[in-house]
C-alpha cells in the first residue's frame, strides 16, 4: 500500500483579472516523489508552486499538508531585504532542530562565504544562497521554481548530484531539459487551467502531450461532425412528435455550447529571423588573441576560425571570461595583443542577457518599433506591430503595456522579438534559453536549424547546446580555450568530463587564497592608497551611470528611421556611444584591477 500523501491540493481555483488561471488543478506530494510542473508561459505553474507552499490562498479548492510535515519553497525571485549578509539568511530558513553549520558548508560549496551584501548579490550569487536557505534544513518536501537560473554549468551539475542524493519530496519547476530528465518520475501538466498527471518523469512527457493533444483534436472533429448531423435534421428532418424535437433541439444548443466554451491550447510563438544578405564565407578570424584585467588572464594566445554557416557555442563557469570572449571576437571589444579580422558584409543581431536596454517606462510596441511607429519592418516587408506581436503570443491590448509590467518569459519574448527583427547573417545570443517555456524553446531551435547565416551562442543549457551548436568553445581555465566538434554531450566525450564541479572551483579558489603566488605575498604588504580607496568607493555609482547612458544611446541608435532622417544627429550619437562605451571600459577595468588588489591585501 503507497504511503499518504504529505501535500495535497484538490480542485484549487483562482482568477486573476477577471481570467481564470487555475479551474480544478490538483497535485499530490508523497514522501520521496520526484516531480516536475510543466506547462506554457502563463498557464499558472509558479502560481500553483505558491498555493502549495501556502504563499497565496487560492478561490476555491482544498490544500492539506500532513502536520509535522517540513516544506521549503525557493521563488523566482527571492526577498533578501531584512538581511545584512548571506549567512544570516541562509541561517533564518533553518528549524530549531538543523544544524546551522550546515548553512555555512553548503555556502563554501557554491562559492560563497557567508559575508557578502545581500543587496549586493549578483543574479548568479543571489540564486545560490537562496538554494543554500532550502537546501539546509533538508525538509520532507521541496519546492523549486526554476532552480537553475542564473547558475553555470558547474553548480546545475552539483545542484542535479544534489537533489539526486535527498530523501526529500521534490516537485520542480525548470526549462533546462536535461535537468528534469535526469531527476523526475511524475510530470504534472497544466494546460489551460487544468492539471493532467503523467506517472513517468519528463523524458517521457513530449511523447504523450503530443498524444493527448491529438486525441483532443479528434474528439473536436467528432463533435463538429455531430453538430453538422444536427443541424441538417434541423432544417430537413422535423417531424411532429415536438416533445422529444425539443428535446433533440436542447441537445443541439449543448453542442454548440460545448464547442464555444471549449478552451482552445495556447498558440505557437511564430519565430522568423529577418535575414540579411549573405556574408563572406570567412566570418570572424582571430589570431593569438588575449585580454586580461590586471593579474587575471581572460583570454591567451587564443586562435580561431568562424565561417559561414557555423554554429559556435561557448560554455564555463561564471566569471570564465565568456562574455568578454564573445565581444572580443564580434570586435565589441579590442584584444590586449593578437589580431580579429571580421569577414565581408557582415550584418548582426544580438540578443544580450542582461536586458539592460530594456527601459521598464518603455511601452511593449515602442521597445519593437523604436518609437512613433506602429509598424516594423520584417525581411523587408512593413507589418504593423500589434500583428508581429501576436507571432510572441502577445495580445493586442498589451501593445501600450510598461516593459516593468511584463513577467520574465514575457521579456524573454520579447527581447527574442526585437533580435530577430533586425537583418542579420550573423545571430550572436547571449543565454537566449532564460524564462522561455519549453516550446518556445523547440520552435528557437528549430528557427536557429534553418537560420542561413552563422551563429555564435553562450548557453548554460547542455540539451539546447546538443540541439543547436555544431562544435563548442570551452573554457580550460587560466585564459586557455578549447573548441570540440559537435554538441555538449560530444564536447563531454571528447574531453573525458563536462565543466567542472562547483565545489571543486570554489575550494580551488579559496586555495589560492589561503596560498597566494609570491606575487601576492607582496601585495599584501601594501595598503590602497587613499586616491584608490575612493576610486573603489565612487566607480560602482559612476559604472551604473555610464551602463544607463548607454542604454539611452543604444535606444536612439536602434531607431532604424535615425540615420535617413536626421543623419549628423546620427553621427554624433555614434560617436557619443563609442566615447561612452569606451569610459565604460575603462571604469570596469580600473574597478576590478582596484577590487583583485584589495582582496590580495586583506587575504
Amino acid at each position: 500500500m503507497p504511503p499518504p500523501p504529505l501535500l495535497t491540493l484538490q480542485g484549487v481555483t483562482l482568477t486573476l483579472g477577471g481570467k481564470p488561471l487555475l479551474e480544478g488543478a490538483d497535485l499530490s506530494v508523497t514522501p520521496g516523489a520526484r516531480l516536475c510542473v510543466v506547462g506554457r508561459n502563463g498557464s499558472g505553474k509558479s502560481t500553483l508552486l505558491k498555493i502549495a507552499a501556502g504563499e497565496i490562498e487560492p478561490d476555491g479548492g482544498v490544500r492539506f499538508l500532513q502536520p509535522g510535515a517540513s516544506l521549503r519553497y525557493l521563488p523566482q525571485e527571492p526577498d533578501f531585504s531584512d538581511f545584512t549578509t548571506a549567512l544570516a539568511y541562509v541561517e533564518a530558513g533553518l528549524g530549531p532542530l538543523d544544524d546551522p553549520h550546515v548553512a555555512r558548508t553548503l555556502l563554501n560549496d557554491l562559492g560563497l562565504q557567508g559575508d557578502e551584501d545581500p543587496a549586493r548579490l549578483s543574479g548568479g550569487e543571489a540564486r545560490r544562497a537562496a538554494l543554500a536557505r532550502v537546501l539546509a534544513p533538508e525538509p520532507d518536501i521541496l519546492l523549486l521554481d526554476e532552480p537553475t537560473n542564473h547558475l553555470d554549468l558547474p553548480t546545475i551539475l552539483w545542484l542535479e548530484e544534489k537533489l539526486a542524493g535527498l530523501r526529500s519530496a521534490l516537485v520542480l519547476i525548470s526549462h533546462d531539459r536535461r535537468f528534469l530528465q535526469d531527476l523526475t518520475r511524475e510530470t504534472l501538466w497544466i494546460d489551460r487551467g487544468r492539471t493532467r498527471h503523467l506517472a513517468r518523469g519528463f523524458k517521457e512527457f513530449e511523447a504523450w502531450r503530443d498524444r493527448e493533444l491529438e486525441e483532443e483534436e479528434k474528439q473536436q472533429h467528432k463533435l463538429a461532425r455531430k453538430i453538422v448531423a444536427e443541424e441538417h435534421w434541423l432544417r430537413h428532418g422535423v417531424s411532429g412528435r415536438r416533445k422529444r424535437n425539443m428535446k433533440r433541439l436542447a441537445s443541439l444548443h449543448h453542442l454548440r455550447a460545448e464547442r464555444r466554451n471549449r478552451v482552445m491550447p495556447t498558440g505557437d510563438v511564430k519565430l522568423e529571423a529577418s535575414e540579411a544578405q549573405l556574408s563572406g564565407k570567412l566570418v570572424i578570424e582571430a589570431i593569438k588573441i588575449g585580454k586580461s584585467y590586471g593579474a587575471r588572464v581572460i583570454v591567451e594566445n587564443f586562435t580561431t576560425r568562424i565561417l559561414r554557416g557555423d554554429r559556435l557555442g561557448v560554455v564555463g563557469a561564471n566569471g570564465a571570461g565568456k562574455t568578454t570572449l564573445v565581444n572580443l571576437l564580434i570586435g565589441a571589444r579590442a584584444p590586449d595583443h593578437g589580431k580579429v579580422r571580421l569577414g565581408a558584409n557582415l550584418e548582426m543581431a544580438t540578443l544580450e542577457q542582461s536586458r539592460a536596454s530594456l527601459d521598464p517606462e518603455t511601452t511593449l510596441q515602442d521597445a519593437l518599433t523604436g518609437g512613433g511607429s506602429d509598424t516594423i519592418e520584417i525581411n523587408g516587408e512593413r507589418r504593423h506591430v500589434v500583428g508581429y506581436m501576436k507571432d510572441f503570443l502577445f495580445k493586442p491590448e498589451q501593445a501600450r503595456t510598461p516593459i516593468g509590467r511584463l513577467s520574465g518569459g514575457e521579456r524573454g519574448r520579447l527581447m527574442l522579438a526585437r533580435a530577430l527583427a533586425k537583418p542579420s547573417n550573423l545571430l550572436v545570443l547571449d543565454e537566449p534559453t532564460n524564462d522561455l517555456d519549453l516550446e518556445t524553446l523547440d520552435l528557437l531551435e528549430e528557427l536557429l536549424a534553418d537560420y542561413p547565416g552563422t551563429l555564435i551562442v553562450v548557453s548554460h543549457d547542455r540539451d539546447f547546446l546538443d540541439r543547436v551548436a555544431s562544435s563548442v568553445l570551452m573554457s580550460e581555465g587560466n585564459g586557455r580555450w578549447i573548441e570540440y566538434a559537435g554538441g555538449y554531450s560530444d564536447m563531454v566525450a571528447q574531453r573525458g568530463k563536462g565543466v567542472d564541479a562547483r565545489s571543486a572551483t570554489a575550494a580551488a579558489a579559496r586555495e589560492t587564497k589561503e596560498k597566494p603566488a609570491p606575487r601576492e605575498k607582496a601585495a599584501t604588504k601594501q595598503k590602497l592608497s587613499f586616491k584608490e580607496q575612493h576610486a573603489l568607493a565612487t566607480l560602482p555609482g559612476k559604472i551604473d551611470e555610464l551602463r544607463e547612458k548607454c542604454a539611452k544611446l543604444q535606444r536612439l541608435l536602434d531607431d532604424p528611421e535615425l540615420y535617413t532622417k536626421d543623419p549628423p544627429k546620427f553621427a554624433k550619437t555614434s560617436e557619443t556611444f563609442a566615447a561612452v562605451e569606451s569610459e565604460l571600459a575603462a571604469a570596469e577595468e580600473q574597478w576590478l584591477e582596484l577590487e583583485i588588489k584589495r582582496e590580495a591585501i586583506e587575504g
